[in-house]
């Protein structure tokens, strides 16, 4: 007998615990939302509640689509299940990791990226790594600072870049480059500026795919008698595309020519394309992402050769917050190498809209 009542009573908790466990997941994105969020976010997404109790921390704005499109639900998954810190942000946003299952994270994170309701940004689940030479697709906020060092050569570029609304966005580009004209005989000097417009045309977070057209022209700044500069005015119109694939693999390619207005310079066409996994390390999911380029370029002159290079490189986070990375990689040639040497490439990227360089560590 006290067997029986032992199996009904075990049988009993059970059911408790399993329709309590029903009870909970049951609930929607908006529910979970404003019993755990709302207090301080407010049940509009634009921190109210906050304000009106003078938190000495007034939260971000969620209907802000340039703030709540540029990271990917990953991120925000983060920092919702381990609190602010798990992004270098405050203490005083909360880890829900305990309170919470994985099952009403993700649909709290669902329904707070319905408060950017303008379907004219895209997500970030498109910011894909970015590439040591092939542009992006995805519109950015960014500095950025590039090293190119080969035989007899040396290039440093800084860039800035700057979104114009959800889709536009325009960059200026700095370079600084030493040549080598004899053996021991160096020279230097600024190279030729660049200016570049890009637009998104079309983004699909469903498909995980973006599409962009941009142009760059490029100035003859530099100093063609110091081997710096290409000593002619010249337009790079391109195209851009990025993919996500399965496994957290992904793919990146850029197809364009550069026109110079020189007519005895000829013209260009360039092909590149991109292929990386993005891994999510630790508990709090830095980004590493192993990448390897394809690049292929080719004068449009008859009997010009087509060069072919691959660029193995490493992405990775150095920062907490994510906004301060590094990629280091080598540009070998596969073809003309008795022609073409070796470049060691790299850059040092700032997120400058996510906080300041020396923040968020």
């Amino acid at each position: 007998m006290t067997s029986r009542r032992h199996v009904v009573l075990t049988m009993a908790v059970f059911l408790t615990a399993s329709l309590a466990a029903e009870a909970q997941t049951t609930r929607s994105g908006r529910e979970i939302y404003e019993s755990t969020c709302a207090a301080c976010h407010g049940t509009d997404g634009r921190g109210g509640s906050a304000i009106a109790a003078d938190y000495p921390i007034i939260p971000p704005d969620l209907t802000d689509c340039a703030f709540a499109t540029r990271e990917p639900t990953s991120d925000w998954e983060v920092v919702t299940r381990h609190g602010g810190p798990a992004r270098a942000f405050s203490r005083l946003m909360p880890a829900f990791g305990e309170a919470l299952s994985n099952e009403e994270l993700r649909l709290a994170v669902s329904h707070i990226q319905t408060f950017c309701a303008d379907p004219a940004w895209p997500r970030g689940e498109l910011n894909f790594p970015r590439p040591l030479v092939t542009a992006k697709a995805f519109p950015e906020n960014e500095a950025l600072t590039t090293v190119a060092a080969g035989s007899g050569a040396f290039t440093q570029k800084f860039s800035w870049e700057q979104r114009l609304g959800p889709r536009n966005m325009f960059e200026i580009t700095a370079p600084v480059a030493f040549s080598e004209r004899t053996p021991g005989d160096w020279t230097g000097g600024v190279g030729d500026l660049a200016f570049a417009f890009k637009r998104a045309l079309a983004h699909s977070s469903r498909r995980g795919s973006i599409f962009s057209a941009a142009a760059e022209l490029i100035v003859p700044t530099g100093s063609t008698e110091r081997g710096i500069g290409s000593g002619t005015t010249a337009l790079e119109p391109f195209l851009a595309y990025g993919q996500r694939l399965p496994a957290n693999i992904f793919l990146q390619a850029q197809f364009g020519g550069a026109i110079p207005f020189n007519r005895d310079h000829a013209d260009e066409a360039f092909w590149r394309a991109a292929f990386g996994y993005q891994h999510a390390a630790g508990r709090y999911r830095r980004t590493i992402a192993p990448m390897i380029e394809v690049v292929g370029a080719r004068e449009l002159v008859t009997g010009s050769p087509t060069h072919w290079d691959a660029v193995p490189q490493i992405h990775l986070a150095l920062s907490t917050r994510q906004h301060v990375r590094i990629n280091v990689g080598a540009r070998v040639p596969v073809n003309d190498r008795a022609e073409r040497s070796t470049q060691y490439l790299s850059y040092l990227l700032w997120e400058w809209v996510s906080g300041g360089f020396f923040t968020g560590w």
